[in-house]
């Protein structure tokens, strides 16, 4: 008597280039995020609990940092030059706006001094804060 084996055939799902489709994701997904905004300086923002507007325009961006180095865009400036580059910056928009993104740690008079040239220059500054969640 001839017995015969039957075999089964099962299906599969070959996961060999599976690693290889994972990493190019994650790089690809790396390099976009760092691509979003380049010029971006890591601040720790003061909380608020709503926005008050929104800034329709490409406004400038002026950062302080905890140890009092000044941002324009991305650009470091020192403070007794602040005034001239600010001028220049602004020179022509017509409604120059800045958004001042200063450290949640800086004195009240940090602030002051940046916004005093700002309503010296007749430039519109909006006050960057992290939202309340």
């Amino acid at each position: 008597m001839k017995l015969k084996r039957q075999r089964r055939f099962e299906a599969e799902v070959s996961t060999a280039s599976l690693n290889d489709i994972m990493f190019f994701l994650l790089l690809f997904f790396l390099i976009i995020s760092t691509l979003g905004n380049p010029n971006v300086i890591k601040l720790l923002l003061p909380k608020s609990s709503k926005s008050s507007h929104d800034v329709s325009k490409q406004p400038i961006s002026l950062s302080i940092t905890k140890d009092k180095v000044y941002y324009i865009n991305s650009t470091p400036v020192p403070f007794p030059q602040l005034e001239e580059r600010l001028i220049a910056a602004t020179a022509n928009m017509e409604e120059p706006t800045v958004v001042l993104r200063a450290e949640s740690s800086l004195t009240v008079q940090d602030l002051v001094d940046a916004m005093a040239l700002g309503a010296k220059l007749k430039i519109r500054m909006v006050l960057a804060t992290e939202l309340n969640k």
